[in-house]
C-alpha cells in the first residue's frame, strides 16, 4: 500500500475533524483502489432480477399503516448542490412550483401524514458539508418540523480528493474546499452511525428508515408502503420501476450467481463488453429509483459486526480537481452507492412501484415538466401526473443547461399536457401562454429568437 500517501490522507482527515470511522472506511477504499478495484459486475456473473412483486397488489389494514407509520422514518439525501445546472447551492432550494422548493414540498408531504395519521412521522436530511447552512436556514421557516430528541439533519463525512497519477493528495490553493469531496451517497450508513442519529432514532422508539433523494418528489412518504416494509420482515428493500429505453443507463438490481443475494450494478460498474446486455429490456427489466428502506437495528448490527465498513463496492470516479476547470489536475474520488447495501443484508428484496414514485430533477428538461401543467400538486402535497405517459423534452444545452439562463429564456412555463414531445433547438425565449401540442420542434436560426404570446406550437 502507498503508505505515505495514505499517512498524509488520514492525517488530513483528523485535521479536517473527520470521524475515527469514517477514516477507517476511507482507508479500507483506499486499499482497494490501490489494488486496482474498479467495483466491475460482468454479465457472466450475474442474473436477471424476476418475480418481484408490485406494490399496487399490497394489501394492508389502516390499523397497520398506523403501526408502521408510528415506527418509520424519512431520510432525505440532500448534499447535492446543482452544479450540472449552474447552482452553487443545494438543489432542493430550487423552485419547482410557484412559491415552493423542493424542501418546502416535502415539509407539506410530511406534515400531511402527521396530520391524516396522528403520528410524530420524523424527516431527516443528509446534508453535504456545502448544503448543511442553506438547508437549515431555509427550514427556520417551519418551527414545528423538528421531533423532540431528533435533530433535522445530519451531515455526510467528506474525505481528500486523490492525484490520479499518484493517489496522493491533491492541493489546490485556489479553493482548498475543492481539495475535498463527499464519498458518494454510500456514506448514508456511516453517516447516520457516527453522527449519533441511528442511535438516537433507536432510542425514540424507531425501527425503520424510508430514504429517497431530495430532489425525488414522488417518493413521497407512504404509510401503505411503510406497512409493507414492517409486515415483510426484511432488513432491507429497495424499489423497482420497470425499466424504458430511457433507463438503460441507470443503476439496476441483478442476483449474483455464487451466492444469489441481490447486488446493485451502476453504469460505472458495467464492463463496456457487457453494455449491450444490460441494456437489453427484455432481459434486465427492473432499474433501481434510489428509494430503499432499511431495518435500523439490522443496520447497527451490521455495522458493530463488519468494524464500521460495510464493504459496499468502490466507484471510482475521476474529475478534475476544479470541476469547472478542465485543465486544472485529474483527481479520483472514492464513493460508494447507498443502494449497493442490499447485498449485505441476508433476506434482502426488492418490490415494484409505479412510475409516480419516480420524479428526479437532474436536468432542466425534468425541471420544466415539474414546473408545467404536466403535474398537478394536491392538497396532500403529493405530485401527480395528469397524463399517461408525460412528454419527452430536449433543450439546447448550449442555451438552457443552467438555472439562470433557463429563467431567462421561460419567464412563463409553456402548456405541455397534450404535448409528445417538445425539442428546442437554439436560443428561444418563451412569452406568455405558449402551448406545445403533440410533437413540437423549435429549430435554431443561428440567432435569438422568441416565441410570441399565445402561440400553438406543434400538431397533434
Amino acid at each position: 500500500m502507498n503508505a505515505e500517501g495514505l499517512s498524509k490522507a488520514r492525517r488530513k482527515m483528523e485535521d479536517g475533524g473527520v470521524h475515527p470511522m469514517a477514516i477507517d472506511v476511507f482507508t479500507y477504499y483506499y486499499g482497494q483502489l490501490e489494488s486496482g478495484a474498479t467495483g466491475k459486475i460482468r454479465e457472466a456473473d450475474v442474473l436477471p432480477l424476476t418475480d418481484i412483486d408490485h406494490a399496487s397488489s399490497l394489501s394492508v389494514s389502516e390499523d397497520d399503516k398506523l403501526e408502521a407509520a408510528k415506527v418509520t422514518a424519512v431520510i432525505k439525501l440532500n448534499g447535492g448542490l446543482g452544479t450540472s445546472m449552474g447552482m452553487d447551492r443545494a438543489k432542493s432550494l430550487l423552485e419547482v412550483r410557484p412559491d415552493l422548493s423542493f424542501l418546502d414540498i416535502i415539509v407539506g408531504q410530511v406534515r400531511h401524514i402527521r396530520e391524516t395519521c396522528g403520528v410524530r412521522l420524523p424527516v431527516i436530511f443528509m446534508n453535504s458539508f456545502r448544503t448543511h447552512d442553506d438547508t437549515l436556514a431555509a427550514l427556520a421557516a417551519y418551527p414545528d418540523l423538528a421531533v423532540e430528541g431528533l435533530p433535522l439533519d445530519f451531515v455526510q463525512n467528506r474525505e481528500p480528493k486523490l492525484l490520479a497519477d499518484t493517489l496522493q493528495l491533491v492541493e489546490w490553493p485556489a479553493d482548498p474546499d475543492l481539495e475535498w469531496c463527499p464519498p458518494g451517497h454510500g456514506d448514508l450508513y456511516t453517516a447516520l452511525a457516527v453522527s449519533g442519529v441511528l442511535d438516537r432514532l433507536i432510542a425514540e422508539g424507531y425501527k425503520y428508515a424510508a430514504v429517497s433523494n431530495a430532489d425525488n418528489l414522488g417518493a413521497s412518504p407512504d404509510p401503505a408502503m411503510m406497512a409493507w416494509f414492517a409486515a415483510s420482515g426484511a432488513p432491507y428493500a429497495a424499489e423497482v420501476c420497470r425499466r424504458t429505453p430511457a433507463d438503460v443507463k441507470g443503476g439496476h438490481l441483478v442476483v449474483r450467481r455464487s451466492d444469489g443475494r441481490i447486488v446493485l450494478r451502476e453504469t460505472a460498474q458495467t464492463p463496456a463488453e457487457d453494455a449491450d446486455a444490460a441494456a437489453d429490456l427484455s432481459r434486465h427489466r427492473y432499474f433501481h429509483t434510489n428509494n430503499l428502506w432499511f431495518d435500523l437495528r439490522a443496520l447497527k448490527a451490521a455495522l458493530s459486526s463488519r468494524s464500521g465498513v460495510l464493504g459496499l463496492p468502490l466507484i471510482r470516479n475521476d474529475k478534475n480537481v476544479d470541476p469547472s476547470d478542465p485543465s486544472s489536475p485529474h483527481v479520483v474520488q472514492i464513493e460508494t452507492a447507498m443502494g449497493a447495501a442490499v447485498e449485505v443484508f441476508d433476506g434482502a428484496t426488492a418490490i415494484e412501484v409505479d412510475r409516480s414514485r419516480f420524479l428526479p430533477v437532474k436536468t432542466t428538461n425534468d425541471l420544466l415538466l415539474l414546473r408545467s401543467d404536466v403535474y398537478e400538486l394536491g392538497d396532500d402535497f403529493h405530485v401527480h401526473s395528469q397524463v399517461g405517459d408525460p412528454p419527452l423534452v430536449r433543450l439546447d444545452n448550449r442555451f438552457f443547461r443552467t438555472i439562470a439562463d433557463f429563467d431567462a429564456r421561460f419567464p412563463a412555463v409553456p402548456s405541455l399536457i397534450e404535448a409528445r414531445s417538445f425539442t428546442v433547438e437554439g436560443d428561444w425565449t418563451f412569452a406568455d401562454d405558449v402551448t406545445v401540442n403533440g410533437d413540437a420542434v423549435l429549430e435554431d436560426t443561428g440567432h435569438p429568437a422568441s416565441v410570441a404570446p399565445a402561440t400553438t406550437l406543434g400538431q397533434g
